[in-house]
């Protein structure tokens, strides 16, 4: 049993994974060739190459546009978009006011239907 654990931990790949609030871009490095597809894809200069492998030189000016991803032929790239906290809150405040609203309106309602 102990080796089969070995094994699979073995078979586990490293990801290099760099993230901001917008995006996370993780990479794998054992399959990149090095080919530079991705790298002169990339409309905003987000990739680079360090030692025949991608890297990602500056996340900030990735605009989510996934050719890196699509084109990658070793499936060594993975982009991946991230929703935004303001967002998050901003559906769940709407979902407060609807409820809110709808109690408001069953009690003007019921006010009205004693009165």
């Amino acid at each position: 049993m102990a080796t089969m654990t070995k094994e699979k931990e073995a078979a586990v790949e490293p990801i290099e994974a760099t993230e901001n609030e917008k995006v996370k871009i993780s990479i794998i490095p054992r399959f990149c060739k090095g080919c530079e597809i991705c790298v002169k894809l990339c409309p905003k200069k987000v990739l680079g190459m360090d030692m025949f492998t991608v890297k990602v030189v500056d996340i900030d000016k990735c605009i989510i546009c996934m050719a890196c991803e699509l084109r990658c032929p070793d499936f060594a790239i993975f982009v991946e978009k991230k929703e935004l906290k303001e967002k998050k809150e901003t559906k769940e405040t709407k979902e407060t006011k609807a409820t809110k609203e709808t109690k408001e309106t069953k009690e003007t309602k019921e006010t009205k239907a004693t009165t």
